[in-house]
């Protein structure tokens, strides 16, 4: 269950607490009310505390790129400024 179903348990749960008169012979629908907002809260809880682990940041690597080396073996008297210019 995601966070818009505990949002929904949360909800529908307030419903039945506060806005409702039903009343149905052996189902307190207050106690149920409180028993789905109380889900809806602890499923909240554990959906933050799922997706805060989820978001640990690394720090970016540095990218290093390196110079292809050519393994020619040139003598230093072929270079006139050691640059091979």
């Amino acid at each position: 269950m995601g966070l818009g179903g505990c949002i929904i348990l949360i909800a529908v749960g307030a419903i039945l607490t506060f806005a409702t008169d039903w009343h149905m012979h052996g189902v307190n629908l207050t106690v149920v009310g409180l028993i789905l907002m109380a889900v809806g809260l602890i499923g909240v809880a554990t959906f933050s505390g799922i997706a805060r682990r989820r978001r640990v940041v690394m720090p970016p690597t540095p990218v290093v790129e390196e110079e292809p080396r050519h393994h020619h073996h040139h003598r230093i008297d072929d270079y006139s400024d050691g640059y091979g210019v």
